[in-house]
């Protein structure tokens, strides 16, 4: 593995494989096909552009013509128009275990999402659940990164470029157009991914924070080349649209034997973030909880930020220190990976998810409430948890699957019943 987020890597599986002094020479080494993979435009700024070149066994341009896949499928994508948007706060328990022979592509449900990936703008969030490891088919999302999120078992991710192993408490940013297939360790699998339509997750700047702190690139990890030379029965699934198709190949597609570049599938260990807070008083905005950001064109309002709520010290003083009441322009989808979320103790379980849309009021429960003004406000630790936020410039739009389901919580509105009113003195 490579470190470094966004680093220019060049890694050969058989020594030789990589052309020396040029990307497409006449005769390649071995006579690998050349193939550059654009993950941004040709002329995009250089310290934004990403792309890498491969060198594999066949080109991938030789398939036959893609039809609509066979299988009956949740997945879903923009616009989200099915049913109409509702203000409602609304709250899900996790999926249900899923029956025997369910693969990754088979196991994925659309929740929620906005905007459309026909204009690059917007996002998807799938949960999955998986009983089987995907045998001689790949996969690949022609709408955009899929930022894969593992809530339980973990999972082996083999793409193209290379592959990596990730178990909850780490995750995976598959790029855009990489072919990939997911295999299981444990047996089963269950977890969040959030398919980035915009501009390429990145990590925060950093402002006044300086130099140091949050996610450090040297802790993201890059593959390094490996390749499959098998023949037969192959099956290629895309996401283009809003919908699956598929294609029949006689090898495997994952077969790029070298490849160089800045664009590449990634893994990051959520234990490894710098968490930044207050030492003072007051409870800090989420954002400083930012893992990585996808930019929109307003400056400092995000396509997409994937923020997380990790173990960490509490010591501000005089301070309300969960997540104050509050109403945002930006709209948030919460998961939760392990534990307590130090803002609602009870209904939000492992597995599950939130939607807090576009200025609805929300915030702590009652029980947490009365905790926090009347704790004795020594510093202590929260520990044992791991909650994540999807936070976008959009409304997020649930799909009508999530507004049908019987994993949607009917009595959510009732963690803010039962608040008294407040005690103004008597003129």
């Amino acid at each position: 593995m490579t470190i470094g987020f966004g680093s220019y890597v060049a890694t050969e599986a058989i020594p030789g494989a990589l052309p020396v002094g040029q990307n497409s020479p006449q005769k390649t080494p071995f006579g690998l096909y050349a193939e550059q993979l654009s993950g941004t435009a040709f002329t995009a700024p250089r310290h934004e552009n990403r792309r890498s070149w491969l060198y594999r066994l066949r080109p991938s341009a030789s398939h036959p013509p893609y039809t609509p896949y066979d299988n009956a499928t949740l997945l879903r994508s923009g616009p989200f128009d099915e049913v109409p948007c509702s203000p409602n706060r609304l709250r899900w328990n996790p999926l249900p275990p899923p029956v025997a022979g369910v693969d990754f592509v088979d196991g994925l449900v659309t929740i929620a999402g906005n905007g459309d990936p026909a204009n690059g703008t917007g996002m998807a969030i799938h949960l999955y659940a998986a009983s089987a490891s995907m045998r001689n088919r790949a996969f690949f999302s022609a709408d955009g990164e899929l930022l894969i999120i593992p809530q339980s078992g973990a999972v082996e991710i083999i793409t193209e470029l290379g592959g990596f192993t990730l178990t909850p408490l780490q995750i995976g940013l598959v790029p855009r157009g990489v072919r990939f297939r997911v295999e299981l360790a444990d047996g089963s699998a269950a977890g969040y991914i959030c398919e980035n339509y915009g501009a390429l997750f990145r990590l925060p700047e950093l402002g006044p924070i300086g130099s140091n702190g949050l996610a450090n690139p040297r802790d993201f990890e890059i593959p390094d080349a490996r390749f499959e030379d098998q023949e037969g029965h192959y099956e290629l699934i895309q996401k283009f649209g809003s919908r699956l198709w598929q294609t029949t190949l006689d090898h495997s597609p994952l077969d790029v034997v070298a490849w160089h570049g800045n664009l590449a599938p990634i893994r990051y260990d959520l234990r490894r973030f710098n968490t930044i807070n207050t030492v003072s008083f007051d409870h800090p905005d989420p954002s400083i909880f930012t893992v990585l950001t996808s930019p929109s064109n307003t400056p400092g309002t995000a396509n997409c930020d994937f923020v997380i709520f990790p173990p960490r010290w509490m010591v501000a003083e005089g301070t309300f220190r969960p997540p104050w009441f509050h109403r945002n322009i930006m709209s948030e989808f919460m998961g939760l990976i392990e534990g307590v979320y130090d803002a609602k103790s009870d209904g939000f379980s492992p597995g599950g998810a939130s939607l807090h849309n576009c200025m609805n009021g929300h915030g702590p429960d009652v029980d947490t409430y009365r905790k926090a003004v009347g704790d004795d406000l020594k510093p202590h630790r929260i520990d044992g948890t791991m909650a994540f936020m999807l936070e976008s410039r959009h409304i997020i739009r649930p799909t009508q699957w999530a507004l049908e389901s019987d994993t949607l919580q009917k009595g959510y509105d009732n963690a803010w019943a039962g608040f008294p009113k407040a005690n103004l003195p008597q003129s």
